[in-house]
């Protein structure tokens, strides 16, 4: 409240300060019989070269012939001349002499600034947009042939220490006795008043007009606040995820200047990357949309795939089961796995060291495939054993073994010992085993003795 109070009697001081200064500058361009009277300079201005603007303001105090008039800061022209209009305004006519900045358009504005600490000042304008049509020419009368900047477009600052003098004696009760007066001098004239205030402070105008933009828009802005506390009620619950949001930001920021370098090369190659790409993006829209039936089947058979992959689950899980008794099963085996190691290298030993020999042997039995080898040896057992097939009185027969003796031979008469009629009883036993052991020991070789012993069974002797 108290800052409220201060502000309301800095603003009245303010405006009160602006009020005097106004009619100030009317008594001082009065003559003796109280008519406003034109500077000589004022209506010839327009004569010389260049382009004039004639701007109206409430307040021009220290505002001269000569002073420059700035645009964006760069000097343009300067002041030409002051004058008093009928109607108690400052006519500040300023002489552009810039051709690049003219003409003025209807939303210029032209501001009254100190240029310095001892009371010289400047105007600051600028000249508006083109979207706007070019300032009136004031055809008669004072200042005929300049152009006319209202004094809506136009304000001046207050000088600080006009401002600080109010709080100094005696100047505290000269403006008390000020406003006393004015009181009565201004009861029925507010609206000018405030008109006044509101030229003589462009930011309360800009106030105003704020005020006047939220009032319009109250509904909405009820509805922002109604809103808002929707839309911030989730942003509150995750206040941690958005802090932690900035953090890593901030981070992510900090890893991105150090690599600005590679960065701005990276933009840098875009285009030319950008125009390589195009050439595949169009081949990849012809390829979207060849592929469009065959997508087109894929969704018609996505409910047979989704089917297929859920009867999947229950055999994952009895799966499951086999994969770890398999496991298990493993683990069981495993030291018996590692016991074989010392076999398997065995194994590994025997297996290169019969390399060659099965090499040699792979040569051998390609030969004989090739050579039909296999076949003439087959030919040779044939016609062999059809050779040594013996025949008695009940015709030929074939011996199961090969025996090499004295009793092999062919002959056409008996020999003795050689009888091949098969008697009865032992004798005939006897005589067989005979002839076997006398084959058998015709052979050579360190087997024989296993051969005998084989023959012994076969022919059922025990001798």
């Amino acid at each position: 409240m108290k800052r409220t109070v201060k502000r309301t009697v800095l603003l009245t001081a303010v405006a009160v300060a602006a009020v005097i200064l106004v009619l100030t500058a009317v008594l001082a361009t009065r003559g003796p019989g109280g008519a406003a009277s034109a500077s000589a300079s004022g209506g010839a201005s327009s004569a010389a070269g260049g382009y004039h603007v004639t701007a109206l303001f409430d307040n021009a105090a220290f505002a001269v012939p000569g002073e420059q008039v700035r645009i964006a800061g760069a000097p343009v022209g300067t002041i030409s001349a002051v004058s008093v209009t009928k109607q108690n305004l400052a006519a500040v006519t300023l002489q552009i002499g810039n051709a690049d900045f003219v003409p003025f358009h209807a939303n210029a504005t032209c501001t009254i600034r100190p240029q310095s600490l001892i009371a010289e000042r400047f105007v600051d304008c600028t000249p508006g947009t083109s979207a706007t049509p070019a300032l009136q020419l004031i055809r008669r009368g004072p200042n005929a042939g300049t152009y006319l900047l209202p004094v809506a477009r136009t304000s001046s600052s207050i000088d600080p220490d006009i401002v600080q003098d109010i709080y100094q004696e005696p100047i505290r009760e000269r403006l008390a006795i000020i406003l006393d007066e004015l009181g009565t001098g201004l009861a029925g004239r507010g609206a000018d008043l405030n008109a006044v205030i509101l030229r003589a402070d462009p930011a309360l105008g800009y106030t105003d007009k704020v005020f006047h933009i939220l009032a319009q828009q109250a509904h909405t802005l009820a509805a922002l606040a109604r809103d808002s506390d929707t839309v911030l009620a989730p942003l509150a619950r995750a206040r941690r995820q958005l802090a932690d949001f900035v953090a890593q930001a901030n981070t992510t920021a900090v890893a991105a200047a150090q690599k600005a370098a590679a960065i701005q090369d990276g933009i840098r190659l875009l285009p030319g990357f950008l125009s390589q790409l195009r050439p595949l993006m169009v081949d990849l829209g012809r390829l979207a949309d060849q592929a469009t039936p065959v997508m087109t089947s894929l969704g018609q058979g996505a409910g047979a795939v989704d089917q297929e992959f859920a009867s999947i689950v229950p055999f994952a899980k009895q799966a499951r089961t086999a994969l770890l008794d398999l496991g298990s099963a493993a683990q069981r085996s495993q030291a018996s796995l590692v016991a074989s190691e010392p076999l398997a290298k065995r194994l590994l030993a025997l297996g290169t060291a019969a390399g060659p020999a099965n090499s040699k042997l792979e040569q051998l039995t390609t030969s004989l495939q090739q050579t039909g080898a296999i076949q003439d040896l087959m030919a040779v057992l044939f016609y062999g054993t059809a050779a040594t097939n013996g025949f008695d009185a009940d015709g030929h027969y074939v011996r199961t073994d090969a025996l090499v003796g004295s009793c092999t031979a062919y002959a056409r008469a008996p020999v003795p010992g050689c009888s091949s009629n098969f008697g009865s009883g032992s004798a005939t036993a006897s005589a067989a085993a005979a002839v076997a052991r006398e084959a058998v020991a015709h052979t050579q070789g360190a087997g024989a003795g296993s051969l005998s012993g084989l023959l012994d069974y076969l022919v059922g002797s025990s001798g």
